[in-house]
């Protein structure tokens, strides 16, 4: 029987995170890699799911992200984003592609602007700080995931069930989606307890469903590199130290 996050009901958060936790909780489930910062953030299926528990709590407590809810996500490959991810579908919202049709936007910094002239309702910002810094000096309407989401506590109950026939992304179930991403871990094959090493961007509805979706589906864990140099010598030495045995992107 599969592990639900948090017992809960919460559909594909349980379903896409629920491999990682029990008696694989200690292990590693996202490790990332900025080359162009030397930054390397390891999260744990534990730790993944502390973060998304936060992100939900904050997103529901202080952004009224509710089930039904539109929310775009203008955020690149990081840990973060696999927490806000996560965190919009345990509150029962919709990710949606187009910003300009939701109710609130998750944007990092570099985005912004766009998420903005959007005109959602609330604007949630990540300044994606390896030390957690905020951004400060934001406009009314926005708040500061990375100043905000600390206060919140690392586990999280829902009013109400989250229902698998729910619309989850762009107007497919949960049940959808992920189908879709199984079947995809199928193709590029992904098993179980796979190390996957990935530069695959998630700006793309099929760079998120290959690079993120279809690797938790799988019960795999994912190292994941962004700004990767040139060499591919890093990235083989990469693969050799983090036990990689299958390379994306």
């Amino acid at each position: 029987m599969m592990d639900t996050v948090f017992g809960s009901g919460l559909f594909l958060t349980d379903a896409l995170l629920g491999p990682a936790l029990g008696a694989a909780a200690p292990r590693p489930l996202v490790t990332h890699y900025d080359d162009a910062t030397g930054e390397r953030t390891e999260l744990s299926g534990t730790t993944t799911a502390n973060w998304t528990a936060k992100a939900a709590n904050l997103l529901r407590d202080e952004v009224d992200v509710e089930p039904g809810a539109r929310v775009a996500a203008l955020l690149p490959a990081h840990w973060q984003t696999v927490a806000a991810l996560l965190a919009v579908w345990s509150c029962g919202a919709e990710l949606v592609g187009d910003p300009a049709g939701a109710d609130v936007v998750l944007a990092d910094a570099a985005r912004l602007d766009v998420a903005l002239a959007a005109g959602a309702g609330t604007v949630v910002a990540f300044s994606l700080d390896f030390f957690g810094r905020g951004l400060g000096d934001l406009p009314g309407g926005t708040v500061d995931f990375a100043t905000e989401v600390r206060v919140h506590g690392d586990e999280f109950v829902p009013w109400d069930p989250v229902d698998g026939a729910a619309p989850a992304w762009d107007g497919a179930s949960g049940e959808q989606v992920l189908a879709a991403a199984r079947e995809r871990a199928d193709a590029l094959g992904i098993t179980a307890g796979a190390r996957v090493l990935s530069s695959t961007g998630w700006d793309s509805a099929d760079g998120l469903r290959d690079g993120l979706l279809a690797v938790l589906a799988a019960g795999a864990s994912l190292v994941q590199t962004v700004n990767a140099a040139g060499d591919p010598a890093v990235l083989d030495r990469r693969a050799e130290s983090e036990r990689v045995t299958l390379r994306l992107g």
